[in-house]
Parts: C-alpha cells; sequence; structure tokens
C-alpha cells in the first residue's frame, strides 16, 4: 500500500495502480456493460502493461509497493502467498512453494513448513530450504533489507544481525532437511503464514544478490523469467522453462509474456487505451485520469469500463514534531476544517474516490465507521475549528509547509487542502517533490516538512495489523523508510498495539484495532481523507482481470491475466 502500496518503504511511484483500489472476493469487478472481464485467457500471446513510472527495485528486499509487488508476483514465489483475485476469497493466504500452511507450535514461537516437490530457479537449480532461509535473511540488511518490516519485527534474530552478507547464518531459522524449514519468532503472531507471503521473503541461491546484484537482474522462482530491462524504458519477461505449473496453483500464466512500457504521460496512456489500436488491445494499466473520465461515458467505450471499489486511505500525515503541530488541539482544528467533498472532487469525484473520515477504510478487517470531526456535508466545520486554534492562542493562524507529489491529480487535492484551512487563517505553502523520489523523502524524518498527501494500503486486508501499527507505533520510526509520517510516538498507543498484537484470536483483535483507530484520531496526527477508487479501460483483448486488496492493492492481480485471441493485436 503495500504499502502497500503507497507505504512506508516505497523508495519511487510507481504506475498510476498505486491509486487505483479495490476489495472484494473473487470476481468483485464491474463494468457499465459488462465486457467479458473474468473469461478464461487462452494460452499465449503478450500482455502490454502501460506505466507513467518506473518500479522500485526488481529486487523484492528493498520493493514494497503495490505496482512492483504485483510484478513480483509474475517471477518470484513464497513460501505462502496471497490467493488470486479469481479465488472465492482473494484475501484468503495460501499454500505457495510450501505443502501447507504453517504448522505452529503450543506457544506459539515456532512455525514449521515443508517444501513441494520439483521447485525450480530459472536454469533449473533446485530450491531448498536453504535458499528459502537464505533470501528471507537477507531482510536484516540493513542497505538491502529496506522493504517490508514485517520479517524483522517477527522472526527472532540475534542482537546487531545484519544479513547473510555481514553477518553469516541465522541461527533462528533452522534447515533440518533440504524441504524443512522452521521460524523462531520473538513472540507469538498468529498471523505468520501472511508474514511469510511478504515479498522479501522470497527465495534466492545462496550467495547471490550481495551489493546492487538485484538491481538489474533478477534470479526467477515463478513462471516468468526477465527477458529484457531497460529502466525507465521498457520490461520484457518470457517463460521460465523450469517453472512446473504442477506445483503452483496460484499463478494461471496464460500468456507467453509480458511487455511493460515505462515513462508514459498519464494523458498519453488513456489516450492509447481509447484508441486501442495494435497491441494496444492486449493493454492494461492502472486508474484513468479524472480529466478523462466524460470520455468513457460513449457507448464504444462503455462496455470496456473497469471499475474497483476502494481498499486504500488517502491521508495528510502532521509532523508532530514541528511547531505549532505539536499542540493536539491545531491537529484537531486542522481535522475540522478539511473540506473533504472538495478534495474528492478535485480528484475525480465520487467515481474515484468516496470521503474518509477513519484510517481503516471499509473493506479492511477491523473497520469501525465514526467520524469525530463531522461537519454539513463533509465541507468541514470552520467555526470548531476556529475555536481550537483560538484555544491554542492561534486565532490569526500560521504558515505550515505540505509536500506533494508533483502529479496534476494530487495537486489538486493539496490545492483543495490549502483552501479550506484558508479559511481559519492557516496559510499552507506548497512543497513539490517528484514522483519517483516522493516516498523516499517523506519517509526520512530529516527531510519532512509540516505535512505530506499519502496513502496506505493493506499487506493483507484479512486483517488490521497492517494499517495501524506501521503508522502510529512510535518505536518503529526510522531514520529511512518511515512509515509514521507523524512521528507520533504515544505510549498509551504503543502499549494497545503490544496488547492487541498478543490476541490470539484475529477476530477479536480486528475489532479492537478498530477501537484503536478512534482512539488515535482523538489524537489527530494525521487526517483521512478519501479511499481511493479504481476505474479502468483494458484492453478489448485482455481477460482474466480480478482485483487484489493484498497483492496489487486493489489493482489487477497479474496472476490471472491472459487475452481472449493470442493471435490478435
Amino acid at each position: 500500500m503495500k504499502h502497500h502500496r503507497t507505504g512506508a518503504a516505497v523508495i519511487a511511484a510507481v504506475t498510476t495502480l498505486a491509486l487505483a483500489a479495490c476489495g472484494g472476493g473473487g470476481g468483485q469487478n464491474s463494468s457499465s456493460g459488462g465486457g467479458g472481464f473474468t473469461a478464461e485467457p487462452a494460452e499465449g500471446g503478450t500482455v502490454q502493461v502501460l506505466q507513467n513510472a518506473d518500479f522500485s527495485y526488481l529486487d523484492p528486499a528493498r520493493g514494497w509497493d503495490g505496482g512492483v509487488n504485483n510484478f513480483y508476483r509474475l517471477v518470484y514465489r513464497q513460501l505462502t502467498t496471497s490467493a488470486p483475485g479469481s479465488a472465492e476469497d482473494p484475501n484468503e493466504i495460501v499454500p505457495d512453494l510450501a505443502e501447507s500452511l504453517g504448522e505452529v507450535s503450543e506457544d506459539g514461537l515456532t512455525w514449521t513448513y515443508r517444501l513441494k516437490d520439483g521447485l525450480k530457479f530459472a536454469g533449473g537449480d533446485p530450491i531448498t530450504s536453504a535458499e528459502v532461509k537464505f533470501g528471507i535473511s537477507r531482510a536484516w540488511d540493513p542497505e538491502i533489507g529496506i522493504g517490508s518490516p514485517y520479517l524483522k519485527q517477527v522472526i527472532d534474530a540475534p542482537e546487531g544481525y545484519e544479513g547473510p552478507y555481514k553477518t553469516g547464518d541465522l541461527p533462528t531459522i533452522e534447515t533440518p532437511d533440504d524441504k524443512t524449514i522452521v521460524f523462531h519468532l520473538i513472540k507469538p503472531f498468529p498471523e505468520f503464514d501472511a508474514v511469510l507471503a511478504q515479498v522479501n521473503a522470497t527465495p534466492f541461491p545462496e550467495g547471490s544478490g550481495a551489493g546492487d546484484e538485484f538491481i538489474h537482474e533478477i534470479i526467477a522462482s515463478g513462471p516468468y523469467k526477465l527477458a529484457e530491462y531497460v529502466p525507465g524504458s521498457t520490461i520484457k519477461l518470457e517463460r521460465n522453462e523450469s517453472w512446473d505449473p504442477e506445483t503452483d496453483e496460484v499463478r494461471a500464466a496464460k500468456p507467453d509474456g509480458w511487455e511493460f512500457t515505462i515513462g508514459l504521460d498519464p494523458a498519453t496512456i488513456d489516450e492509447r487505451l481509447i484508441a486501442g489500436q495494435g497491441a494496444d488491445v492486449n493493454a492494461i494499466a492502472g486508474n484513468i485520469q479524472p480529466a478523462t473520465l466524460p470520455r468513457l461515458q460513449t457507448p464504444q467505450l462503455q462496455d470496456r469500463v473497469l471499475e474497483f471499489p476502494g481498499i486504500c486511505t488517502t491521508y495528510m500525515g502532521l509532523n508532530t514534531t514541528k511547531k505549532h503541530l505539536d499542540d493536539v488541539r491545531v491537529r484537531q482544528a486542522i481535522s475540522y476544517a478539511i473540506d473533504r467533498t472538495t478534495i474528492v472532487n478535485a480528484s475525480g469525484g465520487t467515481q474515484l474516490g468516496d470521503p474518509a473520515t477513519t484510517i481503516l477504510p471499509p473493506t479492511v478487517a477491523g473497520h469501525k465507521d465514526f467520524d469525530l470531526y463531522p461537519s454539513q456535508d463533509g465541507t468541514g466545520d470552520v467555526e470548531a475549528a476556529q475555536k481550537l486554534l483560538d484555544e491554542a492562542g492561534l486565532s490569526d493562524g500560521f504558515t505550515m509547509t505540505l509536500d506533494i507529489r508533483s502529479q496534476e491529480s494530487m495537486q489538486a487535492q493539496a490545492e483543495a487542502v490549502q483552501q479550506a484551512l484558508e479559511r481559519v487563517g492557516i496559510t499552507v505553502e506548497l512543497n513539490l517533490i517528484d514522483t519517483s523520489t516522493y516516498y523516499e523523502t517523506i519517509g526520512t524524518p530529516s527531510q519532512q516538512n509540516d505535512a505530506a498527501i499519502t496513502g496506505w494500503c493493506p499487506d493483507w486486508a484479512s486483517s488490521a495489523a497492517t494499517f495501524i501499527p506501521p503508522l502510529f507505533d512510535g518505536r518503529n520510526i526510522y531514520e529511512k523508510g518511515n512509515g509514521n509520517l507523524a512521528q507520533i510516538n504515544d505510549p498509551e498507543i504503543n502499549s494497545r498495539i503490544d496488547e492487541i498484537k498478543a490476541m490470539t484470536d484475529i477476530d477479536a483483535a480486528n475489532e479492537q484495532w478498530g477501537e484503536l483507530d478512534e482512539q488515535i484520531l482523538e489524537l489527530a496526527p494525521v487526517v483521512p481523507l478519501m479511499v481511493a477508487k479504481g476505474v479502468m479501460l483494458p484492453g478489448e483483448n485482455v481477460t482474466g482481470l480480478f482485483s487484489s486488496a493484498n497483492a496489487a492493492t486493489g489493482g489487477i492481480d497479474y496472476v490471472a491475466v491472459g487475452l481472449k485471441d493470442p493471435e490478435k493485436g
């Protein structure tokens, strides 16, 4: 979101899929005219993907965001993974390289997995427990392991351990034989199967991937391998002949290949999809731009409009270490003054988003519906905001700096915030940051300004545990890859996080995450703005289009995608 995703350790913005959002069960997609999105693809052909920006990293220990996580599904495998978007429950975690989900000890501290037979890397080398252990231990490397944080937070490790290249063996992961792997945890974590579905749990041959080796190269374990990579321009995938479909119940892998065209202007992507000429009949992309939406009402396009409901929360983080924003009354005043209706309209209207008053979106387990800062029609309560500013001694307002991506739709959101806060005397100056470095910048506390607009998506949608702790646990404020943009470090919040994490009943824990959501927003460290929705225009020859909350931050899950006619285009 996920970082998902638009999440903590995102190093570069990816496709507009980072803004497309969805949720729900298999086949949870809709169209204006029912364009046959879910038909089973034929064998063969090449799927085209049109993108604005490059992927963050090919190395899954480094990358951790919605667009690239989805790409990883094509080339990498883990012990467990998210069910395909076409599954009855696409939010379910299922076995992948492992024969089954983990066997857990009575004390919850030891998890055991056994590998399937016939697993190989591209090139034919076998995947054994040693390669699984090696790949996972890369997450502890301080320079390489900047992606998903869950492995390091949950698996026990010696103090000062820095991965296989610097420290060597990780004794808390045991490999008694080639097919068995045993994990020892710091504390019981009943959702450990989901932790091992994170992309940085990918196996690699022992000794590989040091330094920058995987910046432009990969060692595939999935159905496709890298045929060509021109950074900022093209990625081509071809079949991995060492992949055995008998071992893989998740990836249909019907196309012969995939071609990603990178660096396209979003408006150009829209024009190509609308025209649908040549190979673009086989193309998919992220969200249609707001300015293009009215054109989709034409009869010849309506049958191709694909809509997904939202799973990702767009919010404004308020840096609680900054002057004025360290006063809860000021943060609450900002929460009252925000005009969510205008923000939604600036983002393309209700077709592309719904106003949000909670951190947890409705599609994530544990969501509790509440609004601590209500206003008529969601336009903001200026009177309530001004009263709080008066109490804080800021009747004349103040000036703050808002970090924002240098994209038209993002700037429109920021300008809506400007206009709303100007009504209570708060002057908002915009600091435009290039999309490719935006998340790296706002995720570095030393470079943060007063506030930033970003988003968060679930790493696994069956639990709110991937929303609240990364954003609000004060003990996880990192020098780089920081998700706690508010830099809030509240003992009561930290304590509640620990208590809920220790609960073995996941349903009961999710209910408590919803309660904690409300408790946190009483302190107003962030301002929820909207839940983004997806509106896409796939090529007329593309099918197998299903959403995935876990794997694709609500966008199209690549694992079922293919072509109706492989000879077309």
